[in-house]
Parts: structure tokens; sequence; C-alpha cells
């Protein structure tokens, strides 16, 4: 591809995908619990549907990876993917008991959740050289959360949260439509880049044990993403504070975003992942034990550039780094279903366990026993 570099003009059309793609997500997590929890689902329940939320992430992927590498086409498999998650959108304003909610989230998922890595992988390709203006670019995803997450905490203290199937599936539609926007583009591959055998990189210590330690770290969200909004919410918090504490995080994780760049030139990435997971679980530990302190917390969600945005950053800049060719997809995939997709989702299930057994002390202090796990793989394997 031409290696002039981006300008800025052709890449305004990833930007804006990357806008509305995670204003669905600032949709989804910082309300879809709370949803649940005004249906009167338990704690456990509540959980079970997360966990299926995100449990298809791990399948997903890899097969519209394979498609996607297949027919060298991957911004026509991104639209398919979006599409089919519009439409079982609706599934969740017809249905409010457990089981047909829990079949409507096992559709839908499977089809959003195949979207995000394959335009992950055509964002890098598309970049070429340049990747380091990945952070200048996914940062408009983060924008996106929290004018989402912002707008919506507004509107749900004012009409309540009944309203939110309908602007998830609203979003989708604008989600789906973004993405004619941004051009099919076939890129052209060297032989060298995939001689190796896919399993053959997979099996690699340095890659397994990155795919391990972004399992635990994701695990560790799991609840956060699950019940944090239920848990200031029952501390006598609005829903429009609860917005801008979600914001709050990820004001701090474009932060990281937009001086990426500079940070991959002065630091190792490993170097980067070992301080991004020891703040996670200082994160954990101050939500889980100061929760009562609003400043506590303030100071607990701006560590969210750490745990996600710093982590994230590093670890997909290794995946690209691994996974080349023939079967960028493919690790592009495999890292979601790794992470987000099994690590989410077993997160998120044990969340609901222990919150209804020992409540915010008991679940985050599983989810920092998790981070601190990563923390000791990575020090050993990740370089």
């Amino acid at each position: 591809m031409d290696k002039r570099g981006v300008d800025t003009c052709k890449c305004w059309p990833l930007s804006l995908h990357y806008f509305f793609y995670f204003s669905l997500l600032g949709t989804i997590l910082p309300y879809l619990g709370l949803y649940f929890n005004s249906l009167a689902f338990t704690p456990v329940e509540i959980g079970e549907l997360l966990a299926v939320l995100m449990l298809t992430k791990v399948v997903a992927p890899n097969i519209w990876g394979i498609f996607s590498d297949r027919s060298g086409k991957p911004v026509f498999w991104v639209r398919v993917a979006t599409f089919g998650a519009l439409v079982l959108s609706a599934g969740l304003i017809l249905f409010d008991s457990y089981w047909p909610l829990l079949f409507t989230l096992l559709l839908f998922s499977f089809f959003w959740h195949s979207s995000l890595p394959q335009f992950e992988s055509y964002t890098f390709k598309r970049l070429g050289e340049d990747k380091h203006r990945y952070g200048q670019i996914r940062l408009w995803g983060s924008l996106g959360f929290i004018v989402a997450a912002v707008s919506l905490g507004w509107l749900f203290d004012r009409f309540g949260i009944a309203i939110l199937p309908w602007a998830m599936s609203l979003l989708l539609l604008v989600v789906w439509l973004s993405t004619y926007l941004v051009k099919e583009q076939r890129f052209t591959e060297h032989a060298e880049h995939h001689s190796q055998h896919f399993l053959a990189i997979v099996r690699r210590p340095e890659v397994l044990s990155l795919l391990i330690v972004s399992f635990l770290v994701q695990a560790s969200h799991g609840v956060y993403y699950s019940f944090f909004s239920i848990q200031m919410s029952e501390l006598g918090i609005s829903k429009t504070l609860i917005s801008w504490l979600w914001a709050l995080g990820v004001f701090a994780e474009i932060a990281v975003f937009w001086w990426m760049a500079a940070l991959f030139r002065q630091y190792a990435l490993r170097s980067l992942i070992l301080i991004a997971i020891v703040l996670t679980v200082i994160r954990w530990v101050m939500t889980g034990q100061l929760d009562h302190y609003l400043y506590w917390i303030l100071v607990a969600q701006l560590l969210h550039a750490a745990s996600f945005g710093l982590f994230h950053a590093s670890a997909i800049h290794l995946i690209d780094r691994y996974f080349t060719g023939a079967h960028h997809g493919k690790g592009q995939a495999l890292f979601a279903a790794s992470s987000h997709g099994l690590g989410g989702a077993v997160g998120m299930l044990t969340a609901g366990y222990a919150w209804q057994a020992g409540g915010a002390p008991l679940s985050y202090a599983l989810m920092a026993l998790s981070a601190t796990f990563a923390l000791v793989i990575a020090w050993r394997w990740v370089r």
C-alpha cells in the first residue's frame, strides 16, 4: 500500500465508525446490568446474562476472521455482522423474561462481537507504516463511549431505564450505516509474512503467555462491567453521576491513546504491560474496599487509563507484531476471543456468584487476585 502515510481526511471514516461502535458499548456496559436489575433479576441471573453476552466472543470473531482473511474483504464482513446484530437487537425490545433474553443475547452478541476484530485488523493494515497513529484514531471510540454514557445517564434519570433497548437498536442502525463510509481495500501480503503455521505462532511461549495474561486481566474487569453501576446506585448515587464516573475512566483512557505513540517510543511494551497490571490490582482493591468514599472512587476510575487503556494498547500492538500477513485477522480474532470473550464471560459469571455471596468486597478481591496471577505470568514470560 501507499507508504506516504495516512492523510487525516482518509482516516475520518475509521474514527467515525469507532465513535459509533463504542457509543453502543457506552450504552451496554454502564446500563445493561442496571436494566436487568430493574427487571428484578438476581445477581446470579444478571451475571449469567452478561456472561452469555461475552461468551460468543470466544467463537464468533474466529469464524469471521477466517471469512475475512480468505475473502480479503474485511469491511464486507463487518457490515454483515453489524446488520445481523441490528436485526437481533429487536429481541431486547420484545422480551423481558430470563430465557428469551438469554437466547436473544446469545444470537445478538454472536454477530456484534464478530465485527470489531476485523475492523481492528483493517485499521492496522490501512495504517501501514503509521501504526503509531492507531491511538489517535481509536480515541474517537472512547469519545463515543463518553457521549453515550453521559447523555443516556441524563435521559434515564428523567425517562427511566426502560428505554435502554430502544436506544441500543437506534445506535446499532447508526453503526451499521457508518460502515458504508469505510472503503473496502485489498492488501498485498508478502509470502514470508505467513510462512509460519498459525498454531505454531500461538504455541510460542511469548504469544501464549500474552493470551493468558489478557484473559486474566479482562476477567478481572468482570465485576466492574457487571455491577459497578449497581454498586454506585445502591450507595445512593444518581444515574447522571454514575455516567460521569464511567466517563472519567474513559477520559483517562483517551489520554493514554493520545500519548500512546510517545509512550511506545520511550518504553518497552513489556514494561508498559507490567505497569498496567500493577495499577489494575490497586484499582480493584480501592473499588472494593473504599467504595463509600467518592474521592477514592474517582482515583480508581482514573486508573482505567492503565487497566484498560495502557494494557489494551500495548497488548494489541504485540498481537499485531506476532500475527502478520494472512494470519493477521485470525490473530486479532484470537486475542479478542481469549480476552474480551472468554475472559469477559468468566469474569462476569464469577462476578454474579461472588456478588450474591459477599457483595463488593469479595467480588473485587477475586478480581484483584486474577490480575495478580496475570502479573506473575507477564513478569515471567511476556516479551
